[in-house]
């Protein structure tokens, strides 16, 4: 199938632009055969490709990438990997799903960090954990309901108040939070990358390699790049929202898109905000539509909020200015104090939501598995659905891919448009609106 979208670079990612510039791409621009083609090096491709190679030494296995690794989604997110379920998720009566999901999520980050040690990838790893945090009487609300879920689950936690808050956040604008201990925080884009030049051997990874065409004949997949072709006996998809683009789950994906503004480093003036160790945090906020909140060891501060329906990918210049305002005003709401501290960078980044909450983890075709649509929460899922895909795929069997496949399923089919737009974009306002105060 032709692919009529192919990623973009706007250049904005601010995760990014603080690494070093990386040695030159290696483009594919030949025909060339495989055992096993990947596409997309995100979290998910990576440790597909990864996991393959571990267990099929003796096969070649091409990796595609439309980009550099770090400039796509999987480097654009705040830098949380989170142990336990989505709040939805712990919604739910079932015990043993939530059981599943928290395992599964704790595997991802035993695996990253790893990886991490292993081969020193430099991305700021910390086991840190996070705060929950709510700024006034709506969030306290969503604030005292997840507590009343960490309760139901016997998930250890601490609350905090505002004055206790303070000199960890650096503000009092936070009314309350809840930390939880085993969420690790990095640096996305120098995680991804670290991860792509750490591949086994027989994992050949191609840079600025976009796939244009996908087509199966004569048992093969063949996939057409603009300088060459890659004919492979199996096939993993980790383009997570790009899949529908080869006509894989169509119909079934919302791409929606979040975005962050980052400062320059603060000073040693300005860093007295923090008075309590260890200085740098990962705040996520108890109201969903409300803002995350990063301080980074390298003293930057991240802020996040604002999502928009982007049907194509991308969002555009004009409405990136009015977003980078929206963060302004959020920032200088918990730092009046440096509110003369500007932004470096403002940038979005793109995930795979589904009407039903739903991800999938499967089999796609013949000699064809793809796992996607991890609904905001890709660092931890991509990581261990990667993993556990080559194992799916080359006929492994464990607890682990019995849970993966468990907590998996089929993402709900979209209205047709105009009908999906209009009430996706209608529902979003809606959401800002009430989470205003939160903002």
């Amino acid at each position: 199938m032709t692919r009529s979208i192919i990623p973009q670079d706007d250049k904005c990612n601010g995760w990014y632009q603080l690494l070093p510039d990386p040695a030159p791409a290696n483009r594919l621009n030949t025909t060339t055969t495989a055992d096993w083609l990947v596409i997309g090096a995100g979290f998910t491709g990576l440790a597909a490709a990864r996991r393959v190679a571990e267990l099929r030494p003796f096969d070649r296995v091409v990796l595609v990438e439309a980009l550099r690794v770090g400039q796509g989604a999987s480097g654009r997110n705040t830098g949380f990997v989170i142990d336990l379920p989505h709040k939805r998720d712990l919604e739910g009566d079932d015990l043993a799903h939530k059981n599943r999901l928290l395992s599964l999520n704790r595997a991802a980050i035993e695996d990253l960090e790893t990886l991490v040690r292993r081969h020193g990838i430099d991305c700021g790893w910390s086991l840190a954990g996070k705060y929950q945090g709510a700024v006034g009487e709506r969030g306290l609300k969503y604030l005292d309901h997840y507590e009343s879920l960490l309760k139901e689950f016997d998930y250890p936690y601490r609350r905090l108040e505002r004055d206790a808050l303070a000199p960890i956040l650096g503000t009092r604008h936070y009314a309350a939070a809840i930390y939880t201990a085993n969420t690790a925080l990095m640096q996305p884009a120098a995680l991804v990358r670290g991860l792509g030049e750490t591949l086994p051997e027989n994992v050949e990874l191609y840079e600025h390699t976009p796939v244009v065409n996908l087509t199966r004949s004569d048992g093969q997949w063949c996939a057409t790049t603009p300088e060459g072709e890659v004919r492979a006996t199996n096939l993993l998809l980790g383009s997570n929202i790009y899949a529908q683009e080869f006509g894989f789950l169509k119909h079934r994906v919302l791409p929606v898109m979040t975005f962050a503004s980052m400062t320059r480093a603060l000073t040693d003036e300005e860093m007295a905000l923090f008075s309590s160790a260890p200085h740098h945090f990962g705040l996520t906020p108890a109201d969903h539509a409300g803002t995350t909140v990063r301080l980074t060891p390298e003293r930057q501060l991240i802020v996040r909020n604002q999502y928009r329906f982007v049907p194509r990918y991308h969002d555009d210049l004009a409405e990136r200015t009015r977003i980078r305002q929206g963060h302004r005003d959020s920032f200088e709401a918990r730092y009046p104090e440096l509110a003369h501290v500007p932004f470096a960078a403002t940038w979005g980044g793109a995930c795979g939501l589904s009407r039903n909450y739903t991800a999938f983890f499967g089999k796609v075709g013949d000699n064809a598995w793809m796992s996607g649509v991890h609904q905001s929460v890709g660092a931890a899922r991509g990581t261990i659905s990667g993993k556990l895909l080559a194992e799916l795929a080359t006929g492994q069997d464990s607890r682990q891919l019995a849970d993966m496949l468990a907590v998996s399923g089929m993402p709900a089919l979209n209205p047709p448009e105009p009908f999906l737009s209009l009430g996706v974009k209608a529902r979003m306002k809606q959401a800002a609106w009430a989470s205003r105060s939160e903002l």
